[in-house]
């Protein structure tokens, strides 16, 4: 199954424009809110949506899980992020204090564009607004320590999205890898998901209400590591751009 195959490439996404939220289209150099037009120098990225909640998808390439020394998931693992934890391509990463082993996760995420509930594979595409770019970031050790993955995964600052949301693409035909100061440390394509995108659909929605704007993550592929305040991560797919983030020390 190749969803959206039949559909025109877009990007679109959400701007500050004059400190004005603003949504529309990303054509060539500009961005295009109904009939005006905006030079891209002259508007400020934000996450490409404001989901009610991130629903991450854990162990979904099996050279992670590998590597995690993980047995490959039966079934599709979820965990939660908080919308808070939502940052812009551009953003800083906070390095929060409670954590030594802050690690990155490059993952093509699916945005939600209608409000679904027990979507069958077959309607998937139906119910996908498109794809945009995200960094999973997790407290390593925070993740081994703990009962749960809340705090592991759900710090502020620990989801950056972006830079835009893509429809017309075909999900388990890309290519995504993440680089560290400029080395490249993640090359994997999508087609090396366990579960693809419909599965996880069907799979999520049946357990939660689906709202638009929401996030379902795919899981992110071989070679994570640590990363250290001072480093700049970027996320990247051909057809969606680059998630850049810078991480820094501190707390919020």
């Amino acid at each position: 199954m190749r969803p959206h195959m039949t559909q025109t490439l877009q990007r679109f996404g959400r701007c500050l424009v004059a400190g004005v939220v603003r949504e529309g289209v990303v054509e060539d150099e500009y961005f295009v809110v109904g009939q005006e037009r905006f030079s891209r120098d002259l508007i400020t990225p934000l996450a490409p949506c404001s989901p009610t909640k991130i629903i991450g998808i854990g162990r979904n390439y099996a050279a992670h899980a590998k590597e995690m020394n993980n047995p490959l998931p039966k079934e599709p693992l979820l965990f939660f992020k908080p919308p808070s934890a939502v940052i812009a391509p551009g953003a800083d990463i906070v390095y929060p204090p409670q954590t030594k082993e802050l690690h990155f996760e490059g993952e093509l995420a699916v945005v939600i564009g209608a409000r679904c509930r027990n979507v069958a594979k077959a309607d998937a595409a139906g119910v996908i607004r498109g794809y945009t770019l995200c960094n999973d970031l997790t407290a390593r050790d925070l993740q081994r320590s703990d009962d749960q993955w809340a705090r592991a995964k759900g710090f502020d600052t620990f989801a950056p999205l972006g830079p835009w949301i893509v429809s017309g693409i075909d999900p388990s035909a890309l290519r995504l890898r993440t680089f560290v100061n400029g080395a490249l440390r993640q090359d994997s394509p999508t087609s090396d998901l366990i579960f693809d995108v419909p599965t996880l659909i069907q799979y999520v929605s049946a357990s939660f209400t689906l709202e638009p704007g929401d996030v379902v993550t795919t899981g992110t592929p071989a070679g994570v590591g640590p990363v250290q305040p001072g480093d700049v991560i970027e996320v990247s797919i051909d057809e969606i751009g680059v998630l850049r983030n810078r991480v820094v020390a501190g707390s919020l």
